[in-house]
């Protein structure tokens, strides 16, 4: 009887070289930026055809060595990078275990093979239902949203299916890192005064946030700021 290999896994990242693809010596779910074996786009176990490899190629030439310097550049290119790694995930099947690295927002998440949907775990096809009650809330070290069965997540976490503006995604995660600088500002200097300036700038821009997010979901879902 013969047992079915564990899957290999690679990352799908663009360093401006001519392969965006990385894989770790240890093939577990590891972290992604320890993925650093560049996996050549014609190694015949990925059985890449040639159009897709020179499109990856191309892909990952484009990133400047210092990085986008214009925001919506950097932004169209981590949009090709998830369409091109949708692409590869579902040529690859189940041998493979795909994860895309969103330059955009230093994130890495896994790409279904299957369905083309991009998740934070392995497994997440058994995720609670869409949510339907969001609250917005800063706390350090927390992603800025909150609902039952979710607890914190991200703005743009698949498996919440908000579809939410670019723009409004990369305000909640700055909000957020700001609320986690805040506190680090704080524990260094002990400062209740100037805390207290800081939280309620960043309360103000929450409660700000929350409105947007409400404009952009609308009706069926309900919004709440729950402060910072």
């Amino acid at each position: 009887m013969s047992l079915t290999p564990e899957p290999r896994h690679l990352v799908v990242r663009a360093k401006g070289e001519g392969s965006p693809l990385c894989t770790a010596e240890d093939q577990g779910d590891g972290d992604p930026a320890e993925f650093a074996h560049a996996l050549a786009l014609d190694d015949p176990a990925l059985g890449l055809p040639g159009r897709p490899a020179e499109q990856l190629a191309s892909w990952s030439r484009a990133f400047p060595p210092g990085g986008f310097a214009s925001r919506p550049e950097l932004r169209k290119h981590a949009k090709r990078g998830v369409e091109l790694a949708q692409s590869l995930a579902s040529h690859l099947g189940p041998a493979w275990v795909v994860r895309y690295w969103d330059a955009s927002h230093d994130t890495a998440k896994f790409v279904c093979w299957g369905c083309g949907r991009l998740h934070w775990t392995l497994d997440s096809h058994g995720s609670p239902p869409h949510p339907l009650h969001i609250t917005v809330q800063g706390e350090y070290k927390w992603y800025p949203l909150r609902a039952d069965g979710f607890e914190d997540f991200a703005p743009d976490d698949p498996a919440a299916a908000l579809g939410l503006s670019d723009e409004l995604v990369d305000d909640l995660y700055e909000w957020a890192h700001d609320v986690d600088a805040a506190m680090n500002q704080w524990l260094q200097d002990r400062d209740d005064d100037r805390d207290d300036a800081r939280r309620q700038e960043l309360d103000l821009r929450g409660r700000q946030l929350a409105e947007r997010l409400r404009r952009e979901i609308g009706p069926a879902r309900t919004v709440t700021y729950g402060g910072v």
